[in-house]
């Protein structure tokens, strides 16, 4: 991690897509979530995934460019269509989700441009569900090869993940990131005899070998386990709206800290406040500077 320099460059890969509502869409997809966050706080960001050729795609690589996040890597399909996701939101605002299958995302190539990038690239983000289709997870296996740093945003969604390659991902990893919800069900396959969450953090971290793996906990903040040492916040209260992207624009607001190197404590508070004030909007990309997130940790600060 020391010679990551101040300015850094994240590849993001996997799913670009609209979340339909049942009174408008949004656009979204975890990958694009992470980049589209990255790079309003100040990170030469990228995207690899694949759109259709219609009507929708169009407005979303448009969309990419717009909120600077560089399209080169958006590849076009002739046959499959832009991906679509229908969201469902309870009484609280949580949501739940509908993923048409297959879509274009689904068939990701790899070529040589690519890896190239990703061999530059200082860190590179991935999650689970682009496993779901066998040309998009082949792609992705090819090209952590070549990562630098990778970065795991387990992503679980019934049905479209196996226990084998969840296992297989966590392995290739250098930092991981769960919700509370996924890293106990993942746990509990890989038979943790514990209960806790932090002693689950460590069953995590010595199968897998990762020192680096974060856990979010929804409105009860998040912990980050970090070269030995656990970091907490215990969340911030809010009127939710809907928490859709709030978990990515939490993860893309970490790595912005920890991959300057910035004091893990003043990484996750810096986090929790994006997933937070990205909770109280509708959608899963609302705009938050980094000043008003630090008025909304330290409300009394001149």
């Amino acid at each position: 991690m020391n010679n990551i320099k101040k300015e850094i460059s994240i590849i993001c890969f996997g799913e670009v897509l609209f979340d339909v509502f049942p009174t408008h869409k949004k656009i979204g997809g975890a990958p694009l979530n992470v980049a589209f966050r990255l790079s309003s706080l100040g990170i030469n960001t990228q995207i690899i995934s694949r759109i259709g050729n219609d009507e929708i795609g169009t407005e979303l690589l448009a969309f990419i460019q717009i909120n600077g996040v560089n399209p080169a890597f958006v590849q076009s399909d002739s046959h499959l269509e832009t991906g679509q996701v229908i969201v469902r939101l309870d009484n609280k605002g949580s949501a739940s989700y509908t993923i048409k299958h297959p879509v274009a995302w689904d068939k990701i190539q790899c070529n040589p441009e690519i890896e190239n990038a990703v061999k530059k690239a200082h860190a590179f983000v991935f999650g689970s569900l682009v496993c779901r289709d066998l040309t998009s997870y082949n792609t992705l296996l090819i090209l952590i090869n070549y990562a630098r740093y990778k970065i795991f945003d387990v992503n679980l969604r019934a049905p479209f993940y196996t226990k084998k390659i969840l296992i297989r991902l966590m392995l290739q990893s250098d930092f991981i990131k769960f919700n509370d919800d996924e890293l106990f069900e993942i746990c509990s396959f890989l038979k943790s005899p514990y209960h806790s969450l932090e002693q689950n953090i460590l069953f995590i971290a010595e199968k897998t070998n990762t020192t680096h793996i974060c856990v979010t906990k929804g409105n009860h903040g998040a912990v980050l386990y970090y070269n030995g040492k656990m970091y907490y916040n215990s969340g911030y209260k809010i009127n939710v709206i809907d928490t859709v992207g709030s978990g990515d624009s939490f993860l893309a607001a970490l790595l912005s800290k920890l991959l300057k190197e910035n004091n893990p404590q003043e990484a996750i508070d810096f986090a929790c406040a994006m997933g937070a004030l990205v909770a109280t909007n509708e959608g899963a990309n609302p705009k938050i500077s980094e000043k008003k997130i630090e008025k909304f940790i330290n409300p009394f600060d001149l």
